[in-house]
């Protein structure tokens, strides 16, 4: 076996420095799930500290910690996992339309100034229509746009701008931070904004209920509804002129039309001293328009209540020792990774970080879901956001801006919040035409009163009415409002969801897959007993072991480094490494040949390992784990790994089978140890010894029977199959949640939450159908209603506006 670094067969290595590698790989050139694969794989890696890939061109960076992994190590492992992954077939769809010259960026910005579901949609149609943009999606609810392409950040900007809108970067959680302070700055605007139209509105149509039709009376209705039309009233007739700058319209176009065709028909009556005048109507819909307006900004406020509670976890200022131990306090966004910060008693971890000196305690419940706050001493990682104790930390930073845990929660939410279901891009197709038909509509509503000889005032008035009762405002909110909820209920519950729509697939699952280990069990597995063959001293064993396995990224191999640690045996580099996943490794340390893995693993390698098998046939039967060594082609030794099941396992079975769901548990794990676990939790279908493209095989089998397959798993090997699975449920632990693993992340590891989240998601499809009946419901009756001249205009802009509030106020349901 060589000695020597081997050339690696697939990658190039196109630059290098001490802690920082650039490989470029024909396996992942164009093929966004391998890249996905390799990213996850990597991140596991606490050695290694960055991973960014374009994928277009097959290339990835990554920075790591040479003093824990060395460079030779890393390019031998990297070459081992691309091979892998290289097995794997993926099928890649691109859109030919499009012209994708350069690198692909992600860009995430607030939008401001959009009124309606309408405003989002001619923003998202502009945006694809951009021959740079792959893809770009706009949230009305959530009030943001995602766009990924070969354009900037500027790019974009511009474009929404030219729309008449505004747009600004949330790409640091400070800048979230001032989003949420205009917020709540639009909403006190919005409240203004009614109160003064109110007030100048009431003696209006007061007047012209009551006090008959004195000419002194309309001269002042006239004085006062100008005031509410052209002041409160401003910002409909400003956006309905940008829009129709553009040949496009939205709800403010109608509601422009509307009170303008109101205002406008009255004044020539005013001079003319003759024909009815509607300064009432045109001063009432602006204020009830209003009205409905605020009421909806304070609804979706409280809808976003747990993005706020989240971005306002971060503090806004640090404070940075400087050498001689000076202090200086400095703005978040100015703190550098390297720098060293003072955390005192009581204050938040300004990001996230390595405790270099001090002892203290830090509550981590907000980010990990751990109720008791964990000790924290030199060398332990903090993350951003949580709380100090009684004692004093100094902490290097080692993230920053977004490359926090906690920026990725809040952009994860985000994500949820601002994806679009199925069910909502049929709604959308329908909003895009819907403002359209109305003012058709209202003008036939017009033209058929006249035609049957009825006076201009009253057909004038029922085309109004036309106008003003539509409302795709309702229709637009409907969805999303329901997912911004829903997806903020999750993450409140230690549920994080990547996509909104494995919220609503999740209510569809009959079938759970279950990994075994750091899943159904604890994800800590330990070394209990070590049974040798070989003449060789343990210790010698273990550093063999150790140096071998401190390059595998598997929970067993980890409790091998971490018991010789323990033993006082600090691993060695290895000259050469290969990694069978499911089945175990080869590696050559300090001149031995090294076998690490299950019995079929040693046996494929023509290793006789019957007097092994009995000891590890007596670990499999007690629920541990054999994990067996072979040194230079010879039987040595068998570790026994004990991993205990997670203490809430059983009882979120049993609550799975109570709602019908199929369980089933896949595992690389033997037979016998399978079966032990599995019978404490109370799952009767198990597969044993199974490789990851076996897992693969399972996930696809099943949907091919007709289940629609959850799959729960560590986010490392089970990643083949949390993609192919219609659900996939990621376990995290502690700070390392595998944000980027899955559909789903369940923070705590608690596996009890995939039923909390079924159940959740069951709900907000209720709530989106309920919200869908009542916005498709409400249009159906009140247009024509409104046609055949049974509503006056004002009843319409109060109804027009209520509607919105009622299907926010429907989706808060899901907050009980």
């Amino acid at each position: 076996m060589e000695t020597e670094t081997p050339i690696p067969k697939n990658f190039e290595l196109r630059h290098q420095l001490r802690n920082r590698v650039r490989i470029v790989s024909s396996v992942l050139a164009g093929d966004p799930e391998r890249g996905y694969i390799l990213e996850i794989l990597l991140k596991k890696r606490p050695e290694i500290k960055r991973v960014r890939s374009v994928i277009a061109i097959g290339s990835v960076v990554i920075e790591f910690d040479s003093a824990r992994l060395p460079k030779k190590n890393l390019l031998i492992m990297l070459d081992a996992v691309l091979g892998n992954i290289a097995q794997k077939r993926t099928e890649i769809k691109q859109d030919k339309r499009k012209i994708l010259d350069g690198p692909l960026h992600d860009i995430d910005l607030a939008v401001q100034g959009m009124s309606c579901a309408s405003c989002a949609l001619l923003i998202e149609m502009v945006l694809n229509r951009d021959q740079r943009v792959n893809k770009a999606g706009v949230n009305f609810a959530t009030e943001t746009v995602n766009v990924q392409g070969c354009l900037s950040a500027a790019d974009v900007v511009e474009i929404v701008e030219r729309l008449g809108y505004s747009a600004m970067p949330v790409d640091t959680l400070s800048q979230r931070k001032k989003l949420i302070e205009k917020e709540l700055q639009r909403i006190d605007l919005a409240r203004r904004r009614f109160v003064t139209a109110g007030l100048l509105t009431v003696p209006v149509v007061v007047s012209a209920m009551a006090m008959g039709s004195r000419s002194w009376l309309h001269w002042l209705q006239f004085a006062l509804t100008t005031q509410v039309v052209f002041g409160s009233g401003r910002q409909f007739f400003t956006k309905a002129y940008r829009l129709a700058k553009q040949r496009a319209a939205n709800m403010d176009s109608l509601i422009a039309l509307g009170v303008g065709s109101a205002y406008g028909y009255s004044v020539p009556a005013l001079f003319r001293r003759r024909g009815h005048v509607y300064f009432e109507a045109a001063a009432a819909i602006v204020t009830f328009v209003l009205l409905g307006r605020y009421l909806e900004e304070r609804a979706r406020g409280k809808a976003g209540e747990a993005i706020r509670k989240l971005v306002d976890l971060q503090p806004q200022t640090a404070t940075l020792l400087l050498e001689g131990g000076n202090e200086r306090r400095v703005d978040i966004d100015d703190i550098r990774i390297g720098d060293l910060l003072l955390v005192r008693p009581g204050e938040k971890i300004p990001t996230d970080g390595l405790v270099v000196y001090g002892i203290s305690t830090v509550d981590e419940a907000m980010i990990t879901g751990e109720s008791m706050p964990v000790v924290k001493n030199p060398g332990h990682a903090v993350i951003g956001g949580c709380v100090n104790g009684n004692g004093v930390l100094h902490v290097k930073a080692t993230a920053v801006g977004m490359d926090t845990v906690l920026a990725g929660i809040v952009h994860m939410v985000d994500q949820a919040q601002a994806t679009k279901l199925p069910i909502q891009k049929q709604v959308d197709k329908i909003s895009a035409v819907f403002v359209p038909v109305v003012m058709g509509l209202s003008a036939a509503t017009l033209a058929g009163w006249l035609l049957v000889g009825a006076p201009f005032g009253f057909a004038f008035g029922n085309a109004i009415t036309v106008l003003l009762i539509a409302c795709p405002c309702a229709l637009g909110l409907a969805t999303p409002a329901a997912i911004m909820v829903g997806a903020g209920q999750a993450a409140k519950q230690g549920v994080y969801i990547r996509n909104g729509e494995s919220l609503e697939i999740a209510s569809k699952l009959n079938a759970i897959v279950f990994d075994k280990t750091g899943t159904i069990t604890e994800g800590r597995p330990r070394v209990s007993k070590l049974v040798k063959l070989s003449r060789m001293a343990e210790a010698k064993l273990l550093l063999l072991a150790a140096s071998a396995e401190n390059n595998s990224e598997h929970y067993l191999g980890k409790a091998v480094v971490a018991h010789a640690r323990e033993q006082g045996v600090e691993p060695g580099e290895c000259a050469y490494f290969y990694s069978e996943t499911g089945r175990g490794i080869r590696a050559d340390v300090a001149g031995y040949k090294i076998l690490l893995g299950n019995q079929a693993w040693l046996e494929s390698q023509q290793v006789a390992v019957e007097r092994l098998a009995e000891h590890a046939d007596l670990f499999a039967r007690q629920g541990q784990t054999p994990v067996y060594m072979a040194v230079d082609g010879k039987e040595a030794a068998v570790f026994a790994i004990a991993d205990s099941p997670r203490a809430e396992a059983a009882e979120a079975i049993e609550r799975l089978h109570r709602l019908g769901i199929k369980t089933m548990m896949v595992t690389g794990d033997t037979e016998k140890t399978a079966h032990f676990i599995a019978d404490k939790v109370g799952i009767a279908d198990v597969v044993a010894s199974a490789r990851p493209e076996q897992k693969l095989q399972i996930i696809r089998q099943l949907q091919q029977d007709g289940r629609n397959v959850g799959m729960i798993g560590d986010g490392i090997n089970d990643a083949p199959a949390l993609a192919a699975a219609n659900v996939g449920f990621a376990v995290g632990g502690g700070a390392d949640i595998a944000i980027e693993s899955a559909d789903l992340t369940l923070v705590q590891g608690d596996i009890g939450k995939v039923t909390d989240t079924i159940e959740l998601s069951a709900f907000t499809i209720r709530v989106i159908k309920q919200n869908l009946f009542w916005a498709f419901g409400y249009n159906t009756v009140a247009i024509p209603v409104a046609a055949l001249g049974k509503l006056n205009p004002m009843i319409a802009s109060a109804a027009m506006a209520l509607s919105s509030v009622s299907v926010i106020v429907n989706s808060l349901r899901l907050n009980k």
